[in-house]
């Protein structure tokens, strides 16, 4: 082995030298990782112990926002044709104009955040039945095990989709010493898995966490079963597993329990608390926990989503104004798509406009901004039904027992609701044509929700959307490279290379 030669302090040097983002409840440690009770580890003594490390587990989706949330739009939107990066700022410009490197220090951020989040599901996996008192029945224990497999596949499913070959890690690893060192050394900085090899670890925690995760309750915070269907619908949606036919049966298991478009589009978007005004004043009454959401981070009066911030305009203040310019300043070209659908509900609900102090990407007077995530009171929907129910439109249309009929149909029920008209028959008898015109609505359906770059890298668009993109849009930033067969992949951070011998750079960086 490699490390042979290397003296114990140089080891304990490069472990300090890593600067992982973590908070010290996230990293290993006897403090985190248990301690020695005659002779055996404790991590937990009682229920409460889990029940209370499960609260800290389901807070770091609302508590953690920059990588479950803010960072993802910033690739999934800004790094598309959806949005602007929406400042100057040398972190996010390069999402807008392809010219991301592997110092940037968003995706340092994230990928050492996402790390620290796996290493707190595995330590109530690995230790859950180890409970000191004995207090957990088998159900319990089970039920706990598959929620944090559940938020472990989830933190994989956003890794795997930006960088590829990621580490999977299983394992808690013990504390480095001097004489553990070689045995060790892999559980901290581990060799990357495949793809294929991470989406079939989420395949095997989701196909137990459907057996034993909780069942879907009237609270779309906790991770049920249904978000175990969802998660395993995505991924056999994705290009390495490709299974077209278990995406229509997980959405259709879903469906099942309960899970629908809610009848007004206007409805998801509220606010807790706080009426929506239609243009003649009238309150519209908000639903939460919808039958269209599936898993949700919820901000009750008090908390902090700093979405609005980062990203939008305060429904709570209309007439707050802000001085920082914001990430996600919807695009041109999204606003035009909506536009040439006649789509003005979903606009409406997506994009609001009013004046601001900069004028970066509009007239200062009046300047785009995203208009789904409205105050620090709304919630953050990972999942929603309207996504699930695309995806098997997707799989109706891609799929080897080919349905267009089938496809049009649910693609017609999406645009029912926002007030447009059926699919025309010249779009319904043609595969191709079929393709080009789902991928509309789940642009127009999905803005700003953390889609769009994940669709084109699934449906190999990138290149064709991307690189016409800027004759379509003047206003964008001056793009620095073309998009090519290796953008599909974002650079792994340059601090974790340094750190670990054992991880590769993704090809063309």
């Amino acid at each position: 082995m490699k490390l042979h030669h290397i003296l114990p302090a140089a080891i304990a040097a490069a472990l300090s030298a890593c600067s992982l983002d973590y908070e010290p409840q996230d990293t290993y440690s006897d403090i985190t990782e248990g301690v020695q009770d005659a002779d055996v580890e404790v991590v937990f003594r009682t229920k409460a112990d889990v029940e209370s490390y499960m609260q800290g587990m389901y807070k770091k989706i609302t508590d953690q926002q920059e990588h479950w949330y803010l960072d993802l739009l910033l690739i999934a939107e800004s790094h598309s044709d959806n949005a602007y990066a929406g400042t100057t700022d040398a972190e996010t410009l390069p999402f807008e104009n392809n010219s991301i490197e592997g110092s940037n220090k968003d995706i340092e951020r994230d990928w050492n955040r996402y790390l620290g989040d796996v290493a707190v599901a595995n330590k109530l996996i690995a230790n859950i039945d180890k409970v000191a008192d004995g207090s957990l029945t088998q159900a319990e224990i089970e039920s706990y095990r598959a929620q944090a497999q559940i938020f472990r596949s989830m933190i994989w499913f956003d890794m795997v989709r930006i960088w590829g070959d990621i580490p999977v890690i299983k394992t808690v690893a013990e504390d480095i010493t001097a004489d553990n060192i070689e045995d060790v050394y892999n559980a901290y900085f581990p060799e990357q898995s495949t793809e294929l090899e991470a989406y079939q670890a989420i395949e095997e925690d989701m196909l137990n966490a459907v057996k034993y995760a909780p069942d879907q309750t009237a609270d779309k915070t906790r991770f049920s079963k249904n978000v175990a269907r969802t998660l395993l619908a995505k991924i056999y949606a994705e290009k390495p597993l490709r299974d077209y036919s278990k995406v229509v049966y997980y959405v259709d298991q879903i469906a099942a329990d309960g899970f629908d478009l809610v009848d007004d589009f206007s409805h998801l978007f509220g606010i807790q608390g706080i009426p929506h005004y239609d243009e003649n004043a009238k309150a519209i009454p908000i639903e939460t926990n919808t039958r269209e959401s599936i898993l949700e981070g919820q901000f009750p009066v008090g908390a902090g989503n700093w979405c609005t911030w980062m990203f939008g305009r305060d429904l709570s203040n209309w007439d707050n104004n802000f001085t920082w310019a914001k990430w996600i300043t919807p695009s041109r070209d999204l606003i035009a798509a909506y536009e040439k659908a006649g789509d003005t509900k979903r606009l409406n609900e997506s994009v609001a406009w009013y004046d601001c102090q900069w004028s970066i990407y509009y007239p200062s007077e009046r300047y785009a901004f995203m208009y789904k995530c409205r105050s620090a009171f709304s919630s953050i929907i990972k999942f929603r039904f309207a996504d699930v129910l695309l995806l098997k439109a997707e799989a109706l249309i891609m799929g080897e027992n080919v349905d267009l009929a089938g496809a049009a149909a649910i693609i017609d029920r999406i645009r029912e609701r926002a007030g447009l008209d059926k699919l025309p028959a010249s779009v319904r008898g043609s595969k191709e044509a079929l393709l080009e015109a789902y991928m509309n609505e789940r642009r127009l359906e999905l803005a700003f929700e953390g889609q769009r770059w994940f669709d084109l890298v699934r449906l190999n668009k990138v290149e064709e959307v991307m690189n016409s993109l800027w004759s379509r849009d003047s206003g964008r930033r001056p793009q620095k490279l073309p998009f090519t067969e290796f953008s599909y992949r974002l650079p792994l951070p340059q601090p974790a290379l340094d750190a670990n011998d054992n991880l590769v750079q993704n090809p063309g960086y």
